[in-house]
């Protein structure tokens, strides 16, 4: 009788926990958005990026610097823009900046020096 009790126990332990490990939580993303397209063009490289809450976007200097990336105030919220901003430039291939969107909403952006040219971009936040 405690042989099959302790294989039951056994069992159940072993449910139990395949149940804890199969809902862990989803681990949080990084995507990265290049600054200046391969080709050389002032762009975004993906301009639009989906993404879901909790995600992070990491924006890399690629080509033909200096990039920043800064909130558009007139489409998002300005202590949004405000906080999420990166203004200072990147000069070097690779410097980078990074931030976390922990809000739906679709969050526009821009380089200010290339802003004029069209280098724009769009995070959807799901």
């Amino acid at each position: 009788m405690s042989k099959k009790l302790g294989l039951l126990l056994a069992t159940v332990a072993l449910v139990i926990s395949s149940f804890f490990a199969s809902i862990a939580p989803a681990a949080a993303e990084t995507v990265t958005v290049k600054m200046g397209a391969d080709s050389g063009q002032l762009q975004f490289q993906p301009a639009n990026v989906t993404i879901k809450a909790g995600d992070t976007v990491k924006w890399v200097n690629n080509k033909l610097a200096p990039h920043n990336v800064v909130f558009d105030s007139a489409k998002v919220p300005s202590d949004v823009a405000t906080k999420m901003s990166h203004k200072s430039l990147v000069f070097a291939p690779g410097e980078s900046y990074e931030s976390t969107f922990n809000e739906p909403g679709v969050y526009s952006y821009y380089c200010e020096p290339h802003r004029g040219a069209g280098m724009a971009g769009t995070i959807t936040v799901e």
